[in-house]
């Protein structure tokens, strides 16, 4: 390699002295050889200083350098992203971020279906599988296992609505078609009476209008003129004749014949008082109303039996239903039942039933229930479909007050019929008889009032029901219900609410959903979920009846039973098997009875089935003894005998597991059958239930005050 002087540009010999020629060779050891033309070699590095490293050195550790730098860069990058996965996986956190963490996740909400359909998201918006608004989920931070807050946002967000549960007479709705029937009471056949022939026909078309009396045709008969010939000559017949054989006599023969031959009385009359028979008899209507078939024309013969007119009072009609036999056992002779007509719009007829047969139909199954219905507009025609309405109490009893039938007379044959006073119906001529017989009460009867919450707020699943208590604000507990009869709108709670209690109506399934996320009792298990109400069982106002003699004494002995049950449970011991047989042939007893009434019945069979589901553990029995506790309640509300009538204490305590509980003593000092030892005296007074204290609250009649 040659170096030259930049300023020169000619070749090396022409050079000046005070410049040289260098050439430079590679030693291989980092440097190079130098030759300097006319002056002697010597090693120096690439910048010309001899005592600095070559420039190939420089090189080599600067190549080496720049490798290092990438391998540190490299090791760097990837623990950065190292630390980035770990602190993204939560592997790798300090104190802080913990905290920090935490604060966060108490203040990021989470974001649920309604109907469950994705899981849970950090983001609002709508479920992309069902369009509906997601909304919060409510967090488990204070859950108790049986109830869920929701705040108020959520809750306008979710449309949650609540409803009162109330104590109401409650009815429900028995539902039939049906159709539209003559009254064949007020039917009637003209028939020919003699043979002859058709003069003149006066009801000459069909659907005319006749009233009793009115022409219905000319009949020529000659068979007719002879018996009227004899009944003229027996008019003739002498004294001495008639004192002889008076039930004999040719006139009276005769005028019997000539009632056989359908002749009225008025004819028969005027036949008397002229003295000439006639070949021409006019045939009368014996009835008012429509007539429907005709089976003759002017000039046909006829002979005698031949129908030839069809009559059919229409002022009243039939309607005529078929019922299940389960509904058919809930409705009475007398009850108003209300119809419509497809072809009188916006009308409801209303009519009262006059019969139920006393036979199932073998091939439908059913009840024909008949309805007597006034048509005296002429607006329903036989042969129409007809949809009917029948309320009925939602609880069967023994009697139901009806204020157009309270304290009235009925007609056995014509329900229509309603008097004030006694006497012979004018249709039919049979005796009125009051409606009391009938089960039809004179006052309002108290034990139809029951507890009754709208439908919508059930959630029903199988045989178990639950809905949501909103015992606190924005805070809605899981309660366990038993459903009796549900209508169109309401249904009947037999157990698990008490009046004035506040139940979730729309929005129930986002708060049964928010209770499955958060792993307390809901819809899917409802059997964890409480069935009691946390307040004293509430029961009827009203004055129970006191029977005495074997009855009174029957129902004594199942209450003294039942509190040898009670004081043996306070005792920390299980009642003997002969106390619940006892109890429960006694319950058996009373349900037999044909004096006991039917919603007294009702819930000694309640009681009888609670006693014998009695079983296990003194925990057991003690979780089950509330249930029996109750349906003893109920029946003291009902029945009693003297003795305790006299004496009879009701009391809750509010520290029984699953919404306290309640019992019954008769005397004596306060014993609770739930805790025994541990807290034997604890629980409140609710009331005092012997009659002399009923009577002071309620009054001798029983009625609320």
């Amino acid at each position: 390699m040659e170096i030259e002087n930049s300023n020169k540009q000619s070749d090396h010999n022409s050079l000046p002295e005070s410049h040289t020629s260098i050439d430079m060779a590679d030693t291989g050891e980092g440097s190079q050889v130098i030759a300097v033309r006319g002056k002697p070699t010597t090693k120096v590095n690439q910048l010309g200083d001899p005592k600095t490293p070559s420039l190939r050195t420089v090189s080599l550790s600067l190549f080496h350098a720049a490798g290092k730098a990438v391998i540190v860069f490299a090791v760097l990058v990837s623990f950065i992203f190292c630390l980035g996965v770990a602190q993204r996986k939560g592997w790798l956190r300090d104190s802080q971020g913990i905290a920090g963490d935490q604060k966060d996740a108490g203040k990021t909400s989470r974001y649920i279906c309604p109907m469950m359909c994705t899981p849970p998201t950090s983001k609002p918006g709508r479920c992309p599988v069902c369009a509906m608004e997601l909304v919060v989920a409510a967090g488990a931070a204070s859950n108790d296992g049986v109830s869920i807050t929701i705040d108020p946002h959520a809750r306008r967000v979710a449309g949650i609505t609540t409803a009162v549960a109330k104590s109401e007479e409650l009815k429900r709705t028995i539902r039939s078609v049906g159709t539209i029937e003559f009254d064949e009471s007020r039917l009637s056949t003209i028939s020919a009476h003699v043979d002859g022939r058709i003069e003149e026909l006066y009801a000459n078309y069909l659907g005319v209008e006749v009233s009793k009396g009115d022409n219905l045709a000319l009949v020529y008969s000659p068979q007719l003129y002879t018996a009227q010939a004899e009944y003229v000559a027996g008019l003739q017949e002498t004294i001495l004749d008639s004192v002889i054989d008076q039930r004999q006599g040719m006139s009276a023969i005769a005028k019997e014949k000539l009632i056989e031959f359908g002749m009225t009385d008025s004819q028969i009359d005027d036949l008397q008082a002229s003295r000439e028979p006639k070949s021409r008899v006019q045939l009368k209507s014996p009835q008012d109303g429509t007539v429907l078939e005709k089976n003759a024309v002017e000039g046909d013969y006829v002979k005698a039996g031949d129908s030839l007119f069809r009559v059919a009072d229409l002022k009243t009609v039939w309607l005529v239903l078929d019922l299940f036999p389960d509904d058919a056992a809930l409705v009475r002779f007398g009850q108003i039942v209300q119809a419509e007509v497809q072809s009188v719009q916006g009308e409801v007829f209303t009519g009262r039933i006059a019969f139920i047969a006393p036979t199932v139909n073998p091939a439908t199954k059913t009840v024909r229930v008949r309805v007597e219905i006034l048509n005296l507009e002429g607006e329903l025609r036989p042969g129409d479909f007809a949809s009917a309405r029948i309320m009925v109490p939602a609880l069967p009893l023994d009697q139901v007050y009806d204020p157009d039938l309270a304290g009235k007379f009925i007609s056995p044959m014509h329900p229509q019929l309603i008097r004030d006073t006694a006497g012979p119906c004018p249709l039919c001529g049979m005796d009125l008889i009051p409606t009391s017989d009938l089960g039809f009460a004179d006052q309002p009867v108290p034990g139809q009032m029951v507890v009754t919450v709208p439908r919508e707020s059930l959630l029903l699943a199988g045989n178990h029901a639950v809905t949501y208590v909103e015992t606190d604000p924005g805070r809605f507990e899981i309660r366990q219900v038993t459903v009796g009869v549900m209508t169109d709108e309401r249904a009947v709670i037999v157990e698990g609410l008490a009046e004035g209690e506040t139940v979730a109506l729309n929005g129930n399934f986002l708060i049964d959903s928010q209770m499955q996320l958060i792993g307390n009792p809901s819809l899917i298990d409802p059997t964890r979920a409480p069935t009691f109400s946390a307040e004293p069982l509430a029961l009827p106002r009203k004055l129970p009846q006191v029977f005495a003699g074997n009855l009174g004494r029957q129902i004594d002995q199942a209450f003294q039973l039942y509190f040898e049950m009670q004081e043996t449970l306070a005792a920390d011991l299980v009642p003997n098997a002969i106390t619940q047989n006892s109890l429960i042939n006694s319950l058996v007893e009373l349900d037999k009875s044909e004096v006991v009434p039917n919603l007294a019945k009702r819930h000694i069979a309640s009681a009888r089935h609670g006693v014998s589901q009695l079983r296990g553990t003194i925990e057991d029995w003690r979780s089950d003894f509330r249930r029996v506790s109750h349906a003893m309640l109920r029946v003291a509300t009902e029945v009693r005998g003297e003795q305790t009538a006299s004496s009879l204490i009701h009391y809750h305590c509010t520290m029984v597991p699953g919404n306290g509980g309640d019992w019954m003593q008769s005397q004596g000092e306060k014993q609770n059958p739930y805790w025994g030892s541990k807290m034997l005296r604890c629980g409140n007074l609710v009331s005092d239930l012997s009659v002399v204290a009923l009577e002071k609250a309620f009054g001798k009649s029983g009625a609320n005050p």
